[in-house]
């Protein structure tokens, strides 16, 4: 899909935005006519309610759209846009005045509720063109590049494997750098031991495609931000392998790596002033007679021994050197992204993205900014006397600490020993929407990716 507003030139049918308690007081001020269609159609505002209005030879003259109550809304993220789609096609602009918060949250959800996945589709129904007029508060061009950034992220997150595998992460990954006119750059194969990049060769190595590290550099002034995104294209968990239910949603465990590459897109694209350095290990986690194994001892890039007690706890490996490779630039700021671990679920659900950061100031900042751009994240602790879990027997650090408690706490400790930057952010996400909502079908997701993106300038004082 090309994003983008309606001409303001064309004309528009108008859309009103009612809450609850205003709506008497709206009708009251309308012709009969509309006061008894609404009676007729039950319309109460309701968060999400649509009415359509005609005018008396029949012809559609615009709609009505609930925003229900202070408290719906805060239990149903983009609700007011969740029967958009119901509307016929046609060019629609905004009739009401609206917070420009609320209005920034109507113009993104109107983009974001009309993703369709339909690729595998081999009949499809023609898509309803529906535009909408740039509402006068929200700021388009960052509308524009967060809805463009999100269907990126979907569209990776949703192709199965067969067809998202780590090569054709790369291509996308390419596409991406080519694009904005980044240097991109890539190690792949046994050249990963060559240069040094000893967990990412263990992880991938037993698949069918190559194990790589895909790397892009992008602008030449200002702070130094890297980004490192999971790429693990499948996960079986290797020789521990998991069972089959297990398996069935593991396409998206680059989610990571396709949540970077959106929140790349929004820097990119809105010329953000940073120096940008964007990592993403691809691999695949499969089993063939060179796959790790239980028990193997593998020293990392930074020196520290990793000894791996289980072959499913893979993705804080490929992270780790990409972790160290990263801050060898000495960046100012360097943010994981992983769907890293299901005691992260457990702790906060699908829909809540858990961050860990050791700065209070860039923790504010996130919070601030998810709240700004309707992209809910949750702080989670790196609670260092935890670190004592994570030490092996033999190594240096342990890939699955035994028990099973604090999962998400000890993964991010883990990942925490190979960071030497002033700033450290690790959000452990899920990368996928289990049922449908309100501007999220059910399928790949992007999460955290709007947070930092608002929070940048606090962090860095740009």
């Amino acid at each position: 899909m090309i994003f983008a507003f309606a001409d303001p030139a064309v004309a528009a049918l108008p859309i009103y935005v009612l809450d609850e308690a205003g709506l008497p007081a709206w009708l009251a001020l309308q012709p009969l006519a509309v006061q008894n269609w609404l009676a007729a159609t039950e319309f109460s505002a309701k968060l999400g309610d649509l009415a359509l209005l005609q005018v008396s030879d029949g012809q559609l003259s615009g709609a009505v759209l609930g925003f229900g109550t202070v408290a719906a809304r805060a239990r149903q993220r983009f609700g007011l846009v969740k029967n958009i789609g119901k509307l016929p096609a046609g060019t629609w602009a905004l009739a009401s005045d609206l917070t420009p918060r609320d209005q920034d949250e109507f113009a993104l959800g109107w983009f974001l509720a009309h993703y369709r996945f339909g690729a595998y589709k081999s009949i499809q129904a023609p898509p309803k063109v529906q535009s909408l007029r740039c509402p006068k508060a929200c700021n388009g061009p960052k509308i524009l590049a967060m809805a463009t950034a999100e269907y990126l992220t979907r569209d990776l997150i949703n192709r199965p494997a067969n067809d998202m595998g780590p090569e054709a992460l790369e291509g996308a990954f390419r596409a991406l750098a080519d694009s904005f006119g980044a240097d991109y750059s890539v190690i792949k194969g046994d050249t990963l031991l060559e240069k040094n990049f000893p967990l990412i060769h263990a992880v991938g190595r037993a698949a069918a495609e190559a194990p790589r590290l895909l790397s892009l550099h992008w602008g030449r002034r200002g702070p130094k931000v890297t980004l490192v995104g999971k790429g693990v294209c499948f996960d079986t968990g290797g020789l521990d392998i998991k069972v089959p239910s297990g398996m069935v949603l593991m396409k998206k465990d680059m989610g990571g790596a396709a949540t970077v590459m959106g929140l790349a897109h929004m820097i990119m694209a809105l010329d953000l002033p940073v120096r940008l350095h964007v990592l993403v290990p691809a691999v695949e986690n499969s089993i063939s007679s060179n796959a790790m194994r239980p028990s193997d001892i593998v020293t990392s890039r930074k020196g520290l021994t990793v000894e791996i007690n289980n072959t499913d706890a893979e993705g804080r490996l490929v992270l780790a050197d990409a972790l160290a490779y990263g801050c060898e630039e000495k960046p100012d700021l360097i943010i994981s992204m992983a769907t890293l671990t299901g005691a992260a679920r457990v702790a906060l659900g699908p829909d809540l993205a858990p961050f860990f950061t050791d700065d209070e100031a860039s923790a504010a900042a996130l919070q601030k900014g998810a709240d700004a751009v309707m992209d809910p994240v949750w702080r989670l602790p790196f609670w260092t006397p935890y670190e004592a879990m994570i030490d092996a027997k033999l190594g240096d650090l342990d890939n699955a600490p035994a028990g099973g408690f604090a999962g998400a706490v000890t993964a991010a400790l883990f990942l925490r020993r190979f960071v030497d930057a002033p700033k450290y952010i690790h959000f452990d996400i899920y990368g996928h929407s289990p049922a449908e909502a309100p501007a999220r079908p059910k399928g790949g997701v992007g999460q955290g990716a709007r947070a930092v993106f608002a929070a940048l300038p606090l962090i860095l004082n740009l």
